[in-house]
């Protein structure tokens, strides 16, 4: 008659799994949460990028009424500015806007997301930048 195998080999492996998964499942969520909050930080970023064009292009609309009548196009620089802000109000994202070099309408938003996963790691908002230029007309110059 055979003897059964002894189960003491059995007893020392009992609860290795436990600890495996103890191991890979904190490291799965990590992947996780950098795959699902990484897209989400892409898509605040290309929105925060549109916002600031969209702004910048308001603000390039913005023409000199009474030059306009006189046959001349260019763009009121003050209204500009309001009118960029203005988009970015409406919109509700914060950002700057600012006339550089005299000619080119410079429109910068902020925007700030919760994450989903990575709060489990302690970061609970992604915040990321976007920007957006427009060239304003000051003056087509004098004909011949």
């Amino acid at each position: 008659m055979t003897t059964p195998p002894s189960t003491g080999s059995r007893q020392s492996e009992r609860g290795a799994i436990s600890v495996f998964l103890a191991v890979l499942v904190p490291g799965l969520l990590l992947i996780i949460g950098l795959a699902v909050d990484g897209g989400a930080k892409v898509q605040a970023t290309q929105r925060a990028n549109a916002i600031a064009d969209e702004a910048a292009r308001a603000g390039g609309q913005a023409i000199d009424v009474s030059a306009a009548l006189g046959g001349e196009v260019r763009i009121d620089v003050p209204a500009a500015i309001a009118a960029a802000q203005e988009y970015l109000d409406r919109t509700g994202v914060p950002g700057a806007v600012a006339v550089v070099d005299g000619d080119t309408l410079q429109v910068t938003t902020t925007i700030t997301e919760p994450t989903t996963f990575l709060g489990l790691i302690g970061i609970s908002t992604l915040t990321v930048e976007g920007a957006g230029t427009a060239e304003l007309i000051t003056d087509l110059g004098a004909g011949p």
